[in-house]
C-alpha cells in the first residue's frame, strides 16, 4: 500500500473498556483493498461463530475504500458490517451506505473503524481528527434517529457528520437501521448490533480536506469524462423514474457529480428529506389505493420509519404478508391493536412503526421478523409468505445464482443485471432517449457477462459465468465503495456505439493510488473477497450445496408478473422480446448450472465446498487451517 489515497490507520475503539488504539491499514490493504474487503477479514479474525449478534464480543465495523474523499468520482460510500440478528441462524451482514460520513472518516484519518464491548451507559462517540472520546448519550437515548442525529449536530457543529439509531435500534429490533447525514440508510440488522452496544451515534469531522492523489491531471480527465458522458437516469421498463420536480432538489453524496436518483423532497409544511428509489416507492400504492388520490403521505412514511429506525424494505415485506393475514381472517385489529383496515393511510404507519420500534403489544411478536411472527400465528400465516422481488430469477434467469451465496439482498449484483435489461426494455417499448438495443446488449453481455449466450434471458445458457463475474466485480466495487449509478459502466450515453469500459473502476483505484491495476487484478481482489465471505458463511452453519438454494417458491409458483412492466419482457434469440408471465425456474437446470458454476469457482462439486488449492491460490492460505479443520474444505 502507497502513501496515496489512504489515511492509514484503522481506529479500534472498545467501549467495555474504553481503550483506543489504531493498527495500520497497510495489515489488510494489500490483500483485501478496503470497504467489504477489510470488514470482511476483520471479521473473520476477530467473530468466532459461537458469538451472537447481541454479544459484546460482536464487532460493528466501518470501512471505506481507498478513493473515499477525492471529488468527482462517486466513491465516498461506505459500509457497516457485523453479526446480524436478522439472519436465521445469525450471520454475518452489511449495509451500504452514501452520504457524506464516510469521508469525514477519511479527513479524521482513518479508513475503518471497529467497534467492540458494550458500554455501561448509552454513548456517543466523538473523533475529531487524532482525538476520539465516548460522551454520555442518557439525554438522546429513546430519541428519533433524524432528530439525534441534528441535535447532536446543532450541539458539536453542522460539519460534523452522524451516523446514529433510532428506538428500533434501542430495543434490539432485528430489522432496524442505521441512519446517517443526507438520510443515508444502512440496513442488514446492524442498527439493533449499535443498540447492544449502548451506542446512540458517532459524530466525526475531520480538519483535512483533500485526499492525496498519485495522479491529480488523471483524476481531473476522469471527473470531465463523467461530466461530458452526461449519464442520468433512462427510463426503466419504459417508466421515467426520476425523482425531479418543483420540491425536490438534487442532494448527491460527497464528491460525486450527482448523476442519480438522489434528491431532498421539501413537503408543503417545510419538513424535508430524502425520498429516491425504494424509500420513495414502498408506500405509494398503498397510499393511493386508501386516498384516491398521490399525496405527500408516502413522504412522512418514509420520514417515520427513518426517525424510528426501521428498514422500509424488510417492513414492505412486513405489510403486504400483514395484509393477506388480515384477508384471510388470520389477525384483527382487536387482537392486533393495529388499524388494518386503514392500511395506506398515515394513521395505520404510525401505529404500525411505532409498535414495532417500541416492541408494544403485537409489535413485540412482528419486531421478530415475518417468518418468526408468521409461525407463532400458525401454518395458514406461513403459507402466505412470498418471496417475490422485482429482479428474481424467475424473471431474470441470471440472479439465480447470486440470491443463494449471499446473507441479504445483494443490491448492486442485482442491479447490474436488472438496470440494462430494464434499459432494453424501455428500448423495446420506443421510450425516449433510450439505446439498449440487441446489439447494445449483446456487446454488454459479452464484455461484462462474458459471452452473448448471456444475453438470451430464456435459456440458462452463459448464465454461470455471468453470475461468477458479476460477483467478482460487485466485490471488487464494494472494496472500492463506488456507486451503483456510475460503476460498473457498461454503456455510454453519449457515444456512437455505446460501448461501456471494464477498465473504468481500475483506471480511477491506478490513478488515485498510483499502483497499476487492470480490471483483471482488481477482479481477482474481487474474487478473493468473495471467497472469504463464502468460508464466513460456512463457518457460521451455511450448509454447501444444501444451503446453495432458492425458495421453493421459485421452483413451483408461476411468475405473476412484474408490477411495473405487465407484460414482463426479456431478450430471447437474437433480442426478440419474450414474456416470463408464468416462468418458473427449472430445478434441474438449475442444479446443473449451480454444478458448473462451483466448476468455474475451483469448489468441489459434489459438495459445493471450497478447496484448499483454491483458498491458497486467491493468497487465502491463512484461513485454510481452520476450514479442514471444522471439515469445511474439500
Amino acid at each position: 500500500m502507497g502513501n496515496y489515497g489512504y489515511a492509514g490507520n484503522i481506529l479500534k475503539v472498545d467501549l467495555s473498556s474504553g481503550n483506543v488504539q489504531m493498527v495500520p491499514t497497510a495489515n489488510y490493504a494489500d490483500r483485501f483493498l478496503g470497504g467489504r474487503g477489510i470488514e470482511a477479514k476483520i471479521y473473520w479474525d476477530e467473530v468466532l461463530p459461537e458469538i451472537g449478534s447481541l454479544d459484546e464480543r460482536n464487532r460493528l465495523i466501518f470501512s471505506l475504500g481507498p478513493m473515499a474523499g477525492v471529488q468527482g468520482i462517486g466513491a465516498s460510500r461506505w459500509g457497516v458490517f457485523g453479526k446480524s440478528p436478522i439472519n436465521t441462524p445469525e450471520t454475518f451482514n452489511y449495509g451500504n451506505l452514501g452520504g457524506h460520513w464516510g469521508a469525514q472518516l477519511k479527513f479524521a484519518g482513518y479508513d475503518a473503524l471497529v467497534i467492540s464491548g458494550k458500554s455501561e451507559k448509552p454513548v456517543y462517540l466523538l473523533i475529531h481528527d487524532g482525538n476520539t472520546e465516548l460522551r454520555d448519550a442518557s439525554d438522546i437515548w429513546g430519541k428519533g434517529a433524524a432528530k439525534t442525529r441534528d441535535a447532536l449536530k446543532e450541539e458539536l457543529g453542522k460539519d460534523f457528520s452522524v451516523v446514529t439509531i433510532g428506538p428500533a435500534g434501542e430495543n434490539l429490533v432485528p430489522t432496524a437501521i442505521l441512519l446517517a447525514d443526507n438520510d443515508s440508510t444502512g440496513s442488514g440488522g446492524l442498527g439493533a448490533v449499535m443498540g447492544s452496544k449502548m451506542l446512540k451515534a458517532i459524530a466525526v469531522k475531520g480538519e483535512q480536506r483533500k485526499v492525496k492523489v498519485a495522479q491529480p491531471e488523471k483524476i481531473k480527465e476522469i471527473t470531465a469524462f463523467i461530466k461530458e458522458m452526461h449519464r442520468d437516469n433512462m427510463p426503466m421498463w419504459g417508466v421515467d423514474f426520476k425523482s425531479h420536480g418543483p420540491n425536490t432538489r438534487k442532494e448527491p453524496c460527497y464528491g460525486c457529480l450527482g448523476n442519480c436518483p438522489r434528491v431532498r423532497y421539501t413537503a408543503q409544511d417545510g419538513a424535508s428529506g430524502k425520498y429516491m428509489c425504494h424509500s420513495r416507492w414502498f408506500y405509494l400504492g398503498w397510499s393511493w389505493g386508501y386516498y384516491g388520490e398521490e399525496n405527500e403521505v408516502p413522504f412522512f412514511v418514509n420520514r417515520l420509519c427513518d426517525d424510528w429506525g426501521l428498514d422500509t424494505w424488510e417492513l414492505n415485506l412486513l405489510i403486504n404478508w400483514l395484509h393477506e393475514c388480515f384477508q384471510a381472517g388470520l389477525i384483527s385489529e382487536e387482537e392486533t391493536g393495529i388499524p388494518m383496515s386503514k392500511i395506506g393511510s398515515l394513521e395505520y404507519m404510525e401505529t404500525l412503526v411505532r409498535m414495532i420500534s417500541l416492541r408494544e403489544g403485537f409489535g413485540e411478536v412482528l419486531a421478530r421478523g415475518r417468518e418468526k411472527a408468521a409461525a407463532e400465528i400458525g401454518s395458514a400465516a406461513e403459507a402466505l409468505i412470498k418471496y417475490s422481488e422485482a429482479r428474481e430469477p424467475r424473471f431474470y434467469i441470471t440472479t439465480a445464482l447470486i440470491f443463494p451465496f449471499e446473507p441479504r439482498d445483494t443490491v448492486g449484483q442485482i442491479h447490474e443485471v436488472g438496470i440494462p435489461l430494464a434499459h432494453w426494455t424501455s428500448w423495446v417499448k420506443g421510450s425516449e432517449g433510450t439505446y439498449m438495443s440487441p446489439e447494445v446488449l449483446r456487446r454488454v453481455a459479452r464484455e461484462f457477462w462474458g459471452s452473448e449466450a448471456a444475453a438470451d434471458l430464456t435459456t440458462y445458457d452463459g448464465k454461470a459465468l455471468a453470475a461468477k463475474l458479476i460477483q467478482d466485480r460487485e466485490h471488487a466495487k464494494e472494496c472500492l465503495m463506488v456507486c451503483d449509478m456510475l460503476v460498473p459502466l457498461m454503456d455510454v450515453p453519449n457515444t456512437e456505439d455505446h460501448a461501456g469500459d471494464p477498465m473504468f473502476e481500475s483506471k480511477m483505484l491506478s490513478a488515485v493510488t498510483g499502483d497499476d491495476v487492470d480490471d483483471l487484478a482488481l477482479n481477482s481482489i474481487g474474487e478473493r473477497v468473495f471467497n472469504l465471505q463464502r468460508a464466513i458463511l460456512l463457518r457460521e452453519g451455511h450448509r454447501a450445496r444444501q444451503d446453495d438454494v432458492l425458495p421453493e417458491e421459485w421452483y413451483t409458483v408461476p411468475y405473476p408478473g412484474h408490477h411495473v412492466d405487465p407484460e414482463t419482457l426479456v431478450p430471447g434469440k437474437d433480442g426478440k422480446p419474450e414474456s416470463r408471465i408464468g416462468a418458473i425456474v427449472d430445478r434441474k437446470e438449475y442444479e446443473f448450472m449451480r454444478d458448473e458454476y462451483y466448476q468455474l469457482r475451483g469448489w468441489d462439486a459434489p459438495t459445493g465446498l471450497q478447496t484448499r488449492e483454491t483458498l491458497t491460490n486467491l493468497k487465502l492460505g491463512d484461513i485454510v487451517e481452520e476450514m479442514q479443520n471444522r471439515n469445511l474444505t474439500a
